[in-house]
């Protein structure tokens, strides 16, 4: 607050006033183009109240997901599970465990946020000053979050067992399930957060300023940072004409599936041959990079919550380093991962089942302007893309379809979400699948998310198991 000075003119306080610094819950999106509060449908408004009941908030994220109202009932659901309901692990321990995960992507939103549910909860505010303030239990978690949130095929039934048996800083089994689901919990949203690029809402940190508008509705501040007025003309998600070539891709890309499909119908793979076109696929996806991707060092208000801060993603065939492929059929979510979930921490196996299910299966059979479109094929492309990522290998999927189906703009999107989230930009965004609409968008990145959870939890579960036996 500033006083201005006693005089005959000035009698009154001057009171600063914030004003967002963005327009809309993301960057990325115009904001007349989201679901805007108070024009959504029953459905919507219900998931809005809950949303609000649970975290005493309505956020961004909640803003951008409900273009899904199906998959965010079910997202919520789970959330306020995982953090508020009875579980293995005290309340202040949960929001802890968030912001070890966010901070490990360099997530500020998300660090932010959890850094207030922390305190509120009742937690130690000398915890905030860094990781090393925090109790042993959670530093001894250090090394379990950064293999997961960047080199999950690393994990071994060892670093399992030195969490276990710690002493008087050991885990018991219920709270390691309980802490990865967390941890894998966090690493995916914070791929939806910077995938969807949402914006800080105005009581956070980033997302306000005292500075007062400008005739214009904006100064050329803003459109330094990346922040255009209400008013700027958004004739197309990328916000230009639509041109001949991006519908062109529309139909180019429904026309391979069409392709495909009749492949499928004639002939089949050999096994030898799928195997092949995986491996191509996985030694393909390594090179996969933006020419914006650089280094970048975490700040201090971040890093302050992990260790071993130069540590992030490398592709896992560089340098002659070789992972076995794991094969899904050897361990799989649905045959392994959901009982053991659902056995040390009740009920919360179904929860992800559910939330898997609905991301993988969502659809609403249209692509950009096209009615009545199967979908199936494209969506598994993308699940799959990500999996084999991460070395992962379904024998029944055909990995000569990927190439056909996602092209390199789409891919450089996808692996930058996924892997190194921290440096996807609205230029990637805007860059692939140019005529769809930004709900189809935000839609590939539910599938980002959930196949990217799923995917550390395979290898993190598969760790236990083997501990266990």
């Amino acid at each position: 607050m500033r006083v201005s000075r006693p005089g005959p003119q000035h009698q009154e306080l001057g009171i600063r006033i914030p004003r967002p610094l963005g327009h809309g819950p993301s960057r990325f999106i115009p904001e007349k183009e989201t679901i805007q509060v108070g024009n959504e449908d029953a459905m919507m408004h219900t998931l809005f109240a809950d949303s609000f009941a649970t975290l005493g908030r309505l956020d961004n994220v909640t803003l951008v997901m409900v273009f899904h109202p199906q998959y965010l009932e079910s997202f919520l659901k789970t959330q306020h599970y995982l953090l508020q309901m009875d579980g293995p692990l005290p309340l202040h321990y949960r929001h802890y465990i968030g912001i070890m995960a966010a901070a490990r992507h360099q997530c500020s939103y998300l660090v932010n946020l959890h850094v207030n549910d922390f305190l509120h909860v009742g937690g130690d505010p000398k915890w905030l000053n860094g990781l090393e303030n925090a109790p042993q239990k959670l530093q001894n978690l250090g090394e379990l979050n950064k293999m997961l949130a960047h080199r999950p095929w690393l994990i071994t039934k060892e670093h399992i067992e030195q969490l276990l048996k710690t002493e008087e800083n050991s885990w018991s089994l219920a709270e390691l399930i309980h802490a990865v689901v967390l941890l894998t919990h966090y690493h995916s949203l914070a791929s939806f957060t910077f995938g969807c690029g949402i914006s800080p809402e105005i009581d956070c940190e980033g997302g306000h300023t005292f500075r007062p508008p400008s005739v214009s509705n904006y100064c050329i501040c803003d459109i330094t940072n990346g922040y255009h007025g209400v008013d700027e003309i958004h004739a197309s998600p990328t916000g230009s004409i639509p041109s001949t070539e991006s519908v062109c891709e529309v139909e180019a890309l429904m026309e391979k599936m069409k392709q495909l499909q009749e492949c499928r119908d004639e002939e089949e793979a050999s096994q030898e041959e799928m195997a092949t076109r995986f491996e191509r696929e996985k030694r393909e996806s390594m090179f996969v990079c933006s020419s914006e991707d650089e280094e970048s060092a975490p700040t201090r208000d971040v890093s302050r919550h992990f260790e071993d801060t130069s540590y992030g993603y490398k592709d896992f065939s560089r340098h002659g380093m070789h992972v076995p492929t794991f094969r899904a059929q050897d361990y799989s979510w649905e045959d392994h991962g959901y009982s053991l979930v659902n056995r040390l921490y009740p009920d919360v196996g179904q929860l992800l089942d559910e939330k898997f299910h609905i991301a993988y299966n969502l659809t609403y059979n249209t692509m950009a302007m096209h009615k009545d479109v199967d979908t199936s094929m494209l969506r598994r492309a993308i699940w799959n893309y990500i999996h084999c990522m991460f070395g992962i290998r379904y024998d029944d999927y055909d990995y000569g379809e990927i190439n056909q189906l996602l092209d390199r703009s789409f891919k450089v999107y996808i692996k930058t979400v996924v892997c190194t989230p921290e440096k996807t930009t609205k230029r990637m965004y805007d860059s692939f699948w140019r005529q769809f609409e930004h709900s189809e968008k935000v839609h590939v990145n539910l599938l980002l998310v959930e196949a990217r959870m799923q995917a550390e939890l395979l290898y993190a579960l598969r760790a236990i198991t083997r501990y266990m036996t």
